[in-house]
């Protein structure tokens, strides 16, 4: 990323050092076209991007078409920085708290949503009529860069750990202006746009010291437990490995040991050697049901080059990524002809520990497992983290290969 727009250093900036008061300023001309290497290619403009900040002092980029810059005058308290991290002994795992986060907003009706453009008569989060991609500091963060450590505890003992500031960095991705949109009605060109803004981001994100890990991520439907109805996903920088990515890396390495080969790789060649759970296929991108699949709708999409994140993608396969994402995603709202509500987990290597170990992918899921029924994670699954499913991978692969639209990419 480019140190000429400013956004390295506001990214290092704690929000306990900002004026909440001072009114963010207009963006200079000179940085509102601003250079990034995530974004740019050969024979390629470079990102578009402008930089501005929020009445409380959060950053906001606007990526794409660049609206008038505008100052927001909202009246707002400061961004909480109580968040804490406590560490599990049993499972060695860290917790997050971030209780300030039970007053955020939840499900507000269309004329009152915070993530569409501003009008005269109401300010939002977003102070422009209309924006292209917006990408904005999460007003209620579970983790931010001006957390602070809570007191001592006296009677604190071992095998406890004293808890850590919630260290870190939460943000929202608006996908579009239209409230009314999803991803999946996204243009490609769009849908490219927004790819590169996960990969400047996550350059971006990956380079604050805190951060050890960054994960790009959408939430859709209430179902999930979705608290806005805008079409917008996350990015969240944690200061420690998720314990999903410390299993897949621990299984990694173990791999490599007894076989001397990427586990990653294997698993793509033995389903695209298998076909059975094939969903679709491009010249870049391989879509699969996983053979132990967890969830009744599981699909893990690979580039068919290994690469540790996203910032490593050409420009074809980031081109050719926007159309095989959304036919992806137009074939899961076929599958009961309604919207599905999913989880949509980018998988990218941490930022400095085992990288080689890693493989960038995507794992998209959903909890519905028929027109009307729901797969709730009950005793087995909560209690013991032990799944069970109700549908063959098979069968859902079969099911999602017949739904493809007919200019759609070409499937196995």
């Amino acid at each position: 990323m480019s140190t000429t727009d400013g956004a390295d250093a506001s990214l290092r900036t704690p929000t306990s050092a900002r004026n909440p008061g001072d009114e963010p300023a207009a963006v200079p001309a000179d940085r509102r076209t601003a250079s990034s290497s995530a974004g740019a290619g050969e024979g390629r403009p470079e990102l578009s991007q402008s930089t501005t900040r929020l009445a409380d002092g959060r950053t906001l980029h606007y990526y794409g078409v660049l609206p008038e810059p505008a100052a927001d005058r909202r009246e707002l308290p400061a961004v909480s920085t109580s968040s804490q991290m406590r560490h599990d002994p049993i499972l060695d795992e860290w917790v997050v708290m971030a209780s300030h986060r039970q007053s955020r907003t939840l499900l507000p009706p269309t004329d009152q949503c915070p993530l569409c453009p501003s009008t005269p008569q109401r300010q939002t989060e977003i102070p422009a009529s209309s924006y292209d991609v917006a990408v904005f500091e999460n007003r209620f963060p579970s983790l931010s860069t001006g957390a602070v450590a809570p007191p001592a505890d006296p009677r604190l003992v071992a095998p406890f750990e004293p808890a850590r500031a919630g260290s870190g960095r939460c943000e929202v991705v608006c996908f579009t202006s239209d409230h009314q949109a999803s991803f999946a009605d996204l243009s490609p060109e769009h849908a490219r746009l927004v790819i590169d803004v996960w990969a400047e981001r996550t350059a971006a994100i990956g380079a604050i010291p805190e951060v050890e890990q960054v994960f790009c991520f959408e939430n859709r439907g209430v179902e999930i437990g979705v608290t806005l109805g805008h079409p917008h996903g996350q990015i969240y920088g944690y200061p420690f490995l998720t314990p999903r990515s410390s299993q897949m890396l621990a299984s990694a390495r173990r791999y490599r040991a007894e076989h001397d080969r990427d586990l990653f790789d294997d698993v793509v060649a033995a389903e695209r050697a298998d076909e059975s759970r094939t969903v679709l296929e491009s010249e870049h991108w391989y879509a699969f049901v996983p053979r132990a699949a967890r969830w009744p709708v599981e699909v893990h999409l690979y580039p068919k080059q290994r690469h540790l994140d996203l910032p490593e993608l050409s420009d074809a396969e980031r081109d050719d990524l926007a159309v095989v994402y959304l036919e992806l995603l137009q074939r899961l709202d076929r599958l009961y002809d309604a919207p599905l509500p999913y989880i949509a987990a980018w998988h990218q290597a941490p930022v400095r520990i085992e990288r080689d170990l890693a493989s960038l992918h995507l794992e998209l899921f959903s909890i519905r497992r028929s027109a009307d029924k729901l797969k709730y994670l009950a005793g087995s699954e909560s209690g013991m983290g032990a799944f069970i499913t109700d549908v063959l991978p098979e069968a859902v692969a079969e099911r999602l290969r017949s739904l493809a639209t007919p200019a759609g990419v070409d499937h196995g």
